[in-house]
């Protein structure tokens, strides 16, 4: 069952030029993650900690400025 409220959270690295984009939004059942060109298309839930080893090894790698 889908939720009747969810509040997606759009990367703060995502540009506002129609770029690539992901959304974030914490549900029941874990973390949900989407497209945001298409939230009609569905989403997928990771365990929080699979998330948060997702967000570190994203972190180690990002390039520096």
């Amino acid at each position: 069952m889908a939720p009747t409220h969810v509040d997606w959270r759009k990367s703060s690295h995502s540009g506002h030029n129609g770029g690539d984009c992901v959304e974030v939004a914490r549900l029941d059942a874990g973390v949900g993650l989407r497209d945001s060109k298409n939230p009609a298309a569905g989403h997928l839930t990771v365990p929080p900690a699979a998330f948060a080893a997702l967000l570190a090894r994203v972190k180690r790698d990002e390039p520096t400025a």
